[in-house]
């Protein structure tokens, strides 16, 4: 074989290794929640938070969730926006979740993040930023990962939402002020796939029954936090 025959076979091989290879997918722009919260912000100037609350933070699985309606003996503080990444909460921690300080901190995101393709290892680093800054500002806060949920929507992502959810679970237990809620067993059918009864139409986001899933999971867990909290 020629050597110019060689060659463009061997570009022709790079050409299709490199192309295989994932794309390193960029963080969306945070400030797109700046008006969302403003809104937080406009709410907090009016009103009052009793210490040490149980704050809710994360995406839309958060926003929409009447959570001071199925966690009445708690006080709790929603700050839920959107269709938001891991990223964006990082970006605005300090106004949404280390103003409050917090005793527990109930978190929910990455399912957004892994839909727009990053990588199971990146949503898990960014938790890890996450908890990094909530530690170093608020030591004793507790915190509350629930689990990546599966969907009929985005079935097919849940693979990679279950090694993040491995991934956090094993971060977690070396961490006695980091809890892992596992959230998504409760919403799977007798056929291991997503029970609809307890989604929404889109098949995506819970109905109250689904919400009513996540509180029986939670309601312990948050209580075993909070008595951590009060203990150190």
């Amino acid at each position: 074989m020629c050597k110019k025959w060689r060659c463009f076979l061997v570009l022709c091989f790079c050409a299709i290794v490199f192309s295989a290879e994932p794309k390193e997918v960029s963080d969306p722009d945070p400030k797109r929640w700046e008006k969302a919260i403003q809104r937080f912000e406009k709410w907090d100037s009016k009103n009052s938070f009793t210490c040490n609350a149980v704050l809710f933070v994360g995406s839309s699985s958060i926003r929409q969730w009447a959570t001071h309606n199925y966690f009445p003996e708690f006080s709790v503080i929603n700050r839920g926006f959107g269709g938001s990444h891991i990223s964006d909460v990082n970006f605005y921690a300090e106004r949404i979740v280390l103003n409050y300080k917090p005793s527990v901190i109930v978190f929910y995101a990455g399912d957004n993040d892994i839909a727009d393709g990053k990588s199971p290892q990146r949503v898990f680093e960014d938790y890890v930023k996450f908890t990094a800054v909530v530690q170093g500002k608020l030591p004793a806060t507790q915190i509350i990962f629930i689990s990546n949920k599966p969907s009929l929507s985005r079935w097919s992502f849940w693979p990679l939402m279950g090694e993040t959810n491995q991934l956090v679970k094993e971060f977690s237990a070396k961490d006695e002020r980091l809890y892992f809620a596992d959230a998504a067993s409760v919403l799977l059918g007798s056929n291991g796939k997503p029970n609809t009864e307890l989604f929404m139409e889109d098949n995506l986001h819970l109905n109250d029954k689904g919400y009513e899933a996540w509180a029986g999971v939670l309601k312990p867990i948050i209580e075993e936090a909070l008595k951590s909290f009060d203990a150190l």
